[in-house]
């Protein structure tokens, strides 16, 4: 009998132990700090590295989708020159010449031109 007291009473203490936790409040917290992020560049970076500059190219040409497309575009400093050309869902091409500086800020010359699209026979 006195074990069956024992087990009724550590039951009622388990209860008691349980509940009086279940009210406390949690508390998370995680702190990172982040060694292989290299230091921001020194203010005089581009004194040391000069301006930028960069010329790059790409096209695409994929007959079975129909994209068809490229890109032209150099930098030197502030200045940008490039041009793009898209083909459009209705047939016609779309040019874009652009500049972009400090001085003038970003400028385009858009030119669309008219493609003769065959029609399909079935």
């Amino acid at each position: 009998m006195s074990l069956k007291i024992a087990c009724v009473l550590a039951l009622v203490i388990v209860g008691a132990l349980a509940q009086s936790h279940h009210h406390k409040l949690a508390i998370s917290s995680q702190s990172i700090e982040r060694h292989d992020i290299p230091a921001p560049p020194p203010k005089d970076f581009l004194e040391h590295q000069g301006p930028a500059k960069y010329e790059f190219e790409y096209k695409v040409h994929d007959p079975h989708t129909g994209d068809d497309k490229f890109q032209h575009e150099t930098r030197d400093g502030h200045n940008v020159k490039g041009v793009y050309s898209l083909h459009e869902a209705d047939g016609s091409i779309r040019t874009v010449h652009y500049t972009a500086d400090k001085k003038q800020g970003f400028q385009a010359d858009i030119k669309h031109t008219t493609k003769h699209v065959e029609p399909k026979h079935h």
